[in-house]
């Protein structure tokens, strides 16, 4: 991967756990290793195809004066999810942030965190056979979209299906969407229930009747150990309901553990019918 450097931005900031910092503020150096692709811009001479990183320096000390946090972590962590949110040529950024004049009573030339953090790509399966289904799915997905730390990328047709397991109930209407997250999986997965808790989710019958369902079908490229969110989704290859949508807006991509791109797994479970 490409990467564009920039070394020690000067900020006067208030960032620390006394009240002095907070109050008559202090020098920051913010050093940036951005990780993305420059091909078009270096064939194309087009600065559009990269970061303007006069822009990105601007910007960035904008962001990090807006706050007052005790903890230098935060203040990083901050900037670094706003680099990702809002530079979308942007894959990972690694970013250190030194404190020169920090207030220990000992000689020294800084005190620095430096943390490296990327956007997720995550693939989600959607589903609602309760109520307004249509509103449903919109409600959850707009709800996705409104966390600052997602970003809704793509969004599958609809498709109403026949129940699977519980067969007393209605049909579904379901969907699959992309986003961006830079929430770990738990995070993520924790957010999605409460999204469905909004929702009026109840966990009645097992494969019931609900209001919505959302499930993480693929983070990345990863494969989970955790019993509790098992990633990829154990049955996604075995469902047209969520194939039939995720081949919408995936159709080449790769299930990490079958190593088969999603169209061919649709294609084999029709084939079978």
């Amino acid at each position: 991967m490409d990467k564009i450097f920039i070394k020690d931005l000067e900020v006067f900031a208030h960032h620390g756990v006394l009240e002095e910092e907070k109050k008559l503020g202090q020098k920051f150096l913010l050093s940036l290793e951005l990780d993305l692709n420059l091909k078009k811009a270096g064939t194309t001479d087009d600065l559009s195809k990269t970061v303007n990183y006069a822009e990105l320096c601007s910007k960035v000390e904008i962001e990090f004066k807006k706050e007052k946090y005790d903890l230098i972590e935060t203040a990083a962590e901050k900037t670094a999810e706003f680099i990702l949110l809002n530079y979308n040529l942007v894959k990972t950024v690694k970013l250190t942030l030194k404190k020169p004049w920090a207030p220990i009573l000992k000689p020294l030339d800084y005190v620095a965190v430096q943390i490296e953090r990327s956007l997720h790509s995550v693939y989600l399966a959607l589903g609602s056979n309760l109520g307004d289904k249509k509103k449903n799915l919109e409600d959850a997905l707009n709800l996705i979209d409104l966390n600052p730390l997602c970003k809704l990328c793509k969004v599958s047709n609809f498709y109403t299906t026949a129940p699977v397991g519980y067969l007393d109930q209605d049909d579904f209407l379901n969907a699959a969407a992309e986003i961006k997250t830079l929430m770990s999986p738990s995070e993520l997965m924790d957010f999605l229930l409460e999204i469905e808790k909004k929702l009026k989710r109840e966990r009645k019958i097992h494969w019931g009747p609900r209001t919505i369902d959302l499930d993480i079908l693929l983070y990345d490229d990863i494969v989970t150990e955790d019993e509790h969110i098992i990633i990829p989704h154990p049955r996604m290859q075995e469902r047209l309901f969520v194939l039939e949508p995720l081949c919408d807006i995936a159709p080449y991509k790769l299930h990490p553990l079958l190593n088969k791109r999603i169209i061919d797994i649709k294609n084999e479970i029709k084939a079978m019918f």
